[in-house]
C-alpha cells in the first residue's frame, strides 16, 4: 500500500533499523521505543489486523515474535519481554505489528494503560465465555 508507513519500510522507500527480514516478514525497531531494543514484527503483505493474517503465515509470524522474546534476554540483557499487539483500536499504524519490548524488573511499566472493569457476577461472565464459544 503505497502510504502505509509500514510498507514503505518493507518495500526499503524508508530507513528503519532491521532486526530481521525474511521474505515474508521483517523486525525493525520503534523509532519511538518503550524501552531501547523495542522492536516491531509485521507481515511483508499489507495486512492491517491480526483477523486478517493468512493462516499460513500465522506460525512464521508468532515464531518471529518467540525468538525476539528469546533474543530480548539473550542479545539486550533484559530479564523478560512484553509482548503486544493492538487491532483497529489504538493501531497508529494501519499494519499489523506486534511489539516485542525488553523488559527489566523496576524500569517503570506498571500493567497494562486502560482501565479494568468488574462483571457483575459468574452468570455474566460465563455469559460472555459462552458468547464467544458460540462464534468460535
Amino acid at each position: 500500500m503505497a502510504d502505509c508507513a509500514f510498507c514503505a519500510i518493507v518495500a526499503g522507500r524508508a530507513a528503519a533499523s532491521e532486526a530481521y527480514r525474511d521474505g515474508h516478514l521483517v523486525a525493525f525497531l520503534d523509532t519511538r521505543p518503550l524501552f531501547k531494543g523495542h522492536v516491531l514484527v509485521v507481515p511483508v503483505d499489507h495486512v492491517v489486523t491480526l483477523p486478517d493474517l493468512p493462516a499460513e503465515q500465522r506460525d512464521g509470524f508468532l515464531a518471529l515474535v518467540q525468538r525476539l522474546a528469546a533474543a530480548m534476554v539473550d542479545g539486550l540483557g533484559a530479564q523478560g519481554s512484553f509482548v503486544a499487539m493492538n487491532n483497529t483500536v489504538s493501531q497508529s499504524v494501519p499494519h499489523l505489528h506486534c511489539h516485542v519490548v525488553p523488559r527489566t524488573k523496576g524500569d517503570g511499566l506498571r500493567g497494562f494503560f486502560w482501565p479494568r472493569t468488574t462483571y457483575a457476577d459468574t452468570t455474566e461472565r460465563d455469559e460472555y465465555a459462552a458468547r464467544l464459544a458460540a462464534v468460535l
